[in-house]
């Protein structure tokens, strides 16, 4: 179950006052020696262990979970905290308004010192907090925490940030929301918070607590940390495999012991490919490394990703099988993992490569010793898999760093398949929404919609507000949606996305610029934001004509960023710039639409011999074709194998300018590719 909030009544039995002049570093089951009770506190820790020092102590804080602010349960060294797993901490205090008397905050928190303290570089980072409400927001930088804070300990953090007044006047900007706030403001801050830590993936975290200055005593009696303990360096390696089918392994083998056992079979897999393969007997398999070849158990958590190679068993269509706990630390601590990781079986009657990416893994292993180890996978029947690879993405000054060697193993076989869609559009000026549409408008993305253009060519566009949206917001944003899963599930890997919008190059807004700006993406199994290139902007020219702009982002998360059910990156623009048609296309890593770019024209004058043949899914699954009316020549082939195209003799409709073709798609239905000839 997944750790949502803290909220705890308690009676503190005995007082204590008084500023204890103990220096760290502190032990991580009690609060720091240099707390004082007498002053105002409110805490919460993951596991309510920890009471109040003293009379001014409340346990009145929650860890929100959800959205953009997701967390996951873990225990590393005998103690239990919470991981960040999306990109923000945020904070909920339902006493907030206790704050608004008080200049400065003191924020204590009880963090794991791995690598997430510090920055990708390995060098101090600043930590911002999110204080505040739209439209009146503040990200002060709280403090630091040194390099020696990576130490493999729990360790006692002090920051201390400024509680400024609001520009609006009223109150400050913890403590006081003023009419008018918007979004979630149930405890005082952004979507249901308080106070927000920005951009901390992998953040661990026991305990927090807010104070008045003085209250934990000074950032130089807590921010003491005791050293890390000796590792073996990490070997120059970065991948273990068993490859059953094959009987040749580096490294790895097939745990068979307790609740592990399993069995080798062989001729499993369709005719034609049939392979010896390993299943479990009951509910678990493991897979061990030998002679610590990727690490030592204390060697710093890594990410890890495995390739499994399994047969898809038609029996066993709708089973599940996935990870479900790793070690984090080489104390026995474990982490684990949701659901929504797992792989369900369709039943094809093939073998399947899937692969699994998952941050901060020890290599201590679940159920190894003596030897190590990466994730445990829980399986609902047994399953029979023919090949296993492990592999350390290694990061840093490590040789090698940044290498994946298992790049052809994907988190999702279906975008090598062709079943999920490779282009989306909305055109307001037709009407047109395929698998686009127009995002929600308000926040800081108020949206207006409207005619523009030249005089003899208004279209209806859209442009952020600016001055003409709620008072108080600078409105440049603007964000679209991309609906019914048209290119498939936001939990796919990375996608290469290309951009085309068709805007009103306005005289009057001659020099304006528009870009793309926040989007979200995955490095080492971590979601996060990521920002477009600020220089890479599209200029207006003032021609007074629609003109097309294109961008490409190379690795792109379709969850969105402050938009759904999906979208892609949000625009930002330097004016009221008015967009009429927005075009999707993803450019897919592998299968038969591999370096294909669906918008490779975009931007292009108009060539008589470009042929352009748009495909999408419907909601109800069937597949939609869309080509130009106007060229008369053009002849919709088919084919089922690539070779041998025939005249297609299926008849489209006519839909304005466009021949529109809808064939249903059955489970038995066969193969049918499709091309405009001349």
């Amino acid at each position: 179950m997944k750790f949502c909030a803290l909220f705890k009544t308690c009676i503190v039995l005995s007082i204590t006052g008084g500023l204890h002049a103990q220096d760290g570093p502190f032990p991580p089951d009690a609060w720091p020696a240099s707390a004082d009770g007498d002053k105002l506190v409110h805490f919460a820790t993951v596991d309510f262990s920890l009471d109040g020092v003293g009379p001014g102590w409340e346990e009145t804080l929650g860890i929100l979970d959800g959205g953009d602010q997701e967390n996951e349960p873990i225990t590393i060294d005998s103690l239990d905290g919470v991981i960040v797993t999306g990109n923000y901490l945020n904070i909920s205090d339902i006493d907030y308004p206790d704050w608004d008397t008080f200049e400065t905050i003191d924020i204590l928190l009880q963090v794991y010192g791995n690598s997430a303290v510090l920055a990708p570089d390995g060098s101090p980072r600043n930590f911002n907090f999110l204080i505040g409400t739209l439209p009146e927001l503040s990200a002060p930088v709280g403090g630091s925490i040194p390099v020696e804070g990576k130490n493999s300990n729990w360790n006692w953090v002090l920051f201390s940030i400024p509680n400024g007044l609001r520009p609006s006047g009223g109150g400050r900007y913890v403590g006081f929301v003023p009419a008018g706030a918007q979004g979630d403001i149930s405890a005082g801050g952004v979507n249901g918070g308080t106070i927000r830590i920005e951009n901390v993936p992998g953040l661990t975290v026991h305990a927090v607590a807010f104070g008045e200055p003085g209250a934990f005593g000074t950032l130089d009696q807590v921010n003491r940390f005791a050293p890390a303990g000796e590792c073996t360096p990490e070997p120059n390696t970065n991948l273990a495999f068993i490859d059953i089918a094959n009987e040749t392994s580096q490294n790895m083998v097939v745990l068979d012991d307790g609740n592990q056992t399993s069995v080798i079979e062989a001729s499993v897999g369709p005719v034609g490919d049939q392979r010896r393969a390993v299943k479990t007997e009951g509910r678990y398999l493991n897979f061990a490394i030998t002679d610590d070849f990727l690490g030592a158990p204390c060697s710093e958590p890594r990410t890890i990703k495995v390739c499994l190679e399994y047969f898809d068993d038609p029996a066993l269509a709708g089973t599940f099988f996935g990870p479900d706990s790793y070690a984090t630390d080489d104390q026995g601590g474990t982490g684990l993992l949701n659901f929504d990781r797992s792989e369900k079986l369709r039943g094809t009657g093939q073998w399947v490569r899937r692969a699994f990416v998952i941050p901060n893994v020890s290599l201590f292993g679940v159920g190894t010793t003596p030897l190590t180890g990466g994730p445990r996978f829980e399986f609902d029947q047994p399953i029979s898999i023919a090949r296993f690879d492990l592999a350390v993405l290694r990061t840093g000054d490590h040789p090698l760093a940044g290498i994946d060697p298992l790049a052809d193993c994907v988190e999702d076989p279906r975008i090598c398949s062709g079943e999920y869609g490779v282009f989306a559009e909305f055109d307001l000026a037709r009407s047109i929404f395929e698998g686009l549409a127009l995002g929600t408008s308000g926040g800081d993305q108020e949206m207006i919609e409207e005619e523009a253009g030249p005089v003899d060519d208004r279209r209806l566009a859209i442009r952020p507000a600016f001055g003409d949206g709620t008072a108080g917001f600078a409105h440049n944003f603007l964000n679209f949606a991309i609906i019914d899963e048209v290119f498939g599930p936001s939990s796919q890997p990375n996608a290469r996305l290309a951009m085309c919008l068709t805007y009103w190059d306005n005289p009057a807004l001659t020099g304006a610029t528009f870009r793309p700006e926040a989007y979200r993406s995955v490095t080492n199994g971590v979601e996060n934001f990521a920002f477009f290139p600020e220089a890479t902007v599209q200029v207006l020219e003032g021609t007074g004509t629609w003109r097309e702009a294109y961008f490409e982002i190379p690795a792109i998360k379709f969850s969105g960023v402050n938009q759904g059910p999906q979208a892609a990156a949000r625009l930002v623009a330097s004016d009221k710039i008015h967009i009429s048609r927005v075009r999707y296309g993803v450019i897919r890593e592998c299968g038969l639409q591999a370096d294909i770019n669906p918008l490779a024209a975009c931007g292009s004058p108009p060539v008589e011999s470009a042929i352009e043949l748009r495909i999408s899914r419907t909601p109800d699954g069937a597949v939609r074709l869309v080509w130009p009316v106007a060229d008369a020549t053009l002849v919709l082939e088919e084919s089922g194998t690539l070779s041998g195209w025939e005249d297609s003799t299926e008849v489209p409709t006519v839909e304005g300018e466009e021949n529109v073709l809808t064939i249903p798609v059955e489970p038995a239905s066969p193969t049918r590719f499709f091309r405009l000839m001349r």
